[in-house]
């Protein structure tokens, strides 16, 4: 069992073997990556050891040319940039979610994949929560209304519907770093917590059992709020369909900042256009960009970010931190931190 909270999962390949000399590493600038900072740079030549070879690159195409000889990667490897790398033994990704990696090759390949497992739970729980509010204390639907907010009606509208979060159940799908995260702040406010994993990993965050899979319908069954923090895979895709939504209460709220594809989206439009469920906070939707004519824009207990949550002015450095310990370890056979089990998909 791993131990670890916050690298929550199934064990997976951690030790790498590498030939002898100098590592060549190849850094690529991404979305949560935008920028190297000369110390930065510095960081990584420190960590990659002496003589290492350390090309750092503005896109993912730019890296094709230099991944001939690379044996790291830090950034997204599209499947042309691995057809470009066949030296390639480790790579480290600057995404959260990593089913854009698990195309044939990649999956067939002894290449390890690592990256930012556990380590964005704390700004995706705020963006929850964020959001959450908005949904219950109609925070969105007074923003919206502005001037007009103030009528009578509309007022005691609003004061009728508000809903106060202490002693409600906050209901965790994966307990890993972002449902860590979640579960603290909703111990915090008040709420009772339960949270089921696929694997078997630690109580903690004022949650003191993690039920398996097995428990999965029951949690969904119990939950006011429900908090998906699964990953994307075969087996979660699509996963919120009309049988799973019919299981949740009266009233109750679905929460979603991880993956979007795990919710059919027109499963969730008949929920909330029946009044199966409460409401709906999403920061990730079930097609990206949702399209402008998409019934969830219409409804008044669907609040919704454009897959924002994953901003923070510490990612970036969180990451970077990370891999230059995974660089040290490396070189000196040690296990590797956020280790994905590629098989699983997390």
């Amino acid at each position: 069992m791993n131990t670890d909270p916050m690298n929550s999962g199934p064990p997976g390949p951690t030790i790498l073997d590498v030939p002898d000399g100098p590592l060549n590493v190849l850094v690529t600038k991404t979305l949560t990556l935008p920028d190297v900072s000369p110390a930065d740079e510095a960081a990584i030549r420190d960590a990659a050891g002496p003589d290492a070879v350390v090309n750092i690159v503005d896109r993912p195409r730019d890296g094709v040319p230099l991944a001939g000889e690379a044996q790291v990667i830090l950034g997204i490897v599209p499947e042309w940039l691995f057809d470009a790398a066949p030296n390639l033994r480790w790579i480290h990704a600057t995404a959260s979610g990593v089913d854009m990696f698990m195309y044939p090759k990649f999956l067939a390949s002894d290449v390890v994949l690592t990256g930012e497992k556990g380590l964005v739970g704390s700004h995706l729980a705020d963006h929850a929560f964020g959001l959450l509010l908005a949904l219950v204390r109609r925070i969105a639907t007074a923003v919206k209304l502005g001037p007009e907010g103030w009528d009578n009606d509309l007022r005691e509208q609003m004061r009728y519907s508000e809903l106060e979060l202490e002693g409600l159940t906050m209901g965790i799908l994966g307990f890993g770093g972002t449902g860590r995260h979640i579960a603290r702040r909703a111990a915090a406010f008040g709420m009772e917590v339960q949270a089921m994993d696929l694997y078997p990993v630690p109580p903690g965050e004022g949650v003191e059992t993690v039920g398996g899979p097995e428990s999965l319908r029951d949690v969904v069954a119990t939950s006011d709020v429900l908090a998906v923090g699964l990953p994307l895979t075969a087996d979660t895709r699509a996963m919120f369909d009309d049988e799973m939504l019919a299981l949740m209460p009266d009233g109750a709220i679905l929460l979603n900042v991880t993956r979007g594809e795990i919710i059919d989206g027109p499963s969730l439009e008949r929920a909330l256009a029946d009044g199966r469920i409460g409401g709906a906070a999403l920061d990730v939707a079930p097609v990206e960009p949702l399209p402008a004519d998409s019934p969830l824009w219409g409804f008044d207990n669907c609040v919704m970010t454009p897959h924002t949550a994953g901003a923070s002015q510490h990612r970036a450095r969180r990451n970077l931190e990370r891999f230059c310990r995974n660089l040290v370890a490396l070189r000196e056979g040690r296990s590797l931190e956020g280790v994905v089990d590629k098989q699983t998909g997390f």
